[in-house]
């Protein structure tokens, strides 16, 4: 059960469907998350749902990171389990964590894509999406300068969606 409110994200957009649909298939039992701009919560929800017990979300609105975490409660996930920051994508982040996505803009992707080592746990992978396919190849571009495997790209209705990792 989703609320947006004044955040982005009830879970009919493609990239968002994408972005569940990739959860689905990397998500570890067990494992970790962050959602960074995460808007309603939406992913988190999703993920916490398939089995994460760390779930972290980012939003750089006020408003957003409320909204993400009234839908958590409202959805049954014990407050224990989730954080959530108003931070600029990954600024303050201080954990890695197995598996993050990031339902952004092209250029919020192009821009996280700098520090998203960082938070990567060994072996972690990164869900972008939120890329109009028109930019397909300059991330991939910039994927590959920064020693990035695309693993999956998938595209619906216009939009692209990457599975990624660090080499």
């Amino acid at each position: 059960e989703i609320d947006p409110g004044m955040a982005f994200g009830t879970g009919t957009h493609p990239t968002t469907c994408m972005c569940i649909a990739m959860i689905e298939k990397y998500l570890k039992k067990d494992g970790s998350f962050l959602d960074v701009g995460t808007g309603s919560g939406i992913l988190m929800v999703a993920t916490a749902k398939l089995g994460a017990i760390n779930l972290w979300g980012t939003d750089n609105d006020d408003v957003a990171v409320d909204i993400a975490c009234k839908n958590l409660i409202q959805n049954k996930i014990s407050e224990s389990t989730f954080k959530i920051l108003t931070t600029h994508l990954v600024d303050t982040v201080t954990q890695r964590f197995d598996l993050v996505a990031a339902n952004l803009t092209t250029t919020a992707v192009l821009t996280l894509l700098d520090d998203i080592k960082r938070v990567l746990a060994p072996n972690g992978l990164l869900i972008c999406s939120g890329i109009v396919e028109a930019d397909k190849e300059k991330v991939l571009e910039k994927m590959a300068n920064l020693d990035f495997e695309a693993l999956k790209v998938l595209i619906k209705e216009g939009w692209v969606s990457f599975v990624c990792r660090p080499m």
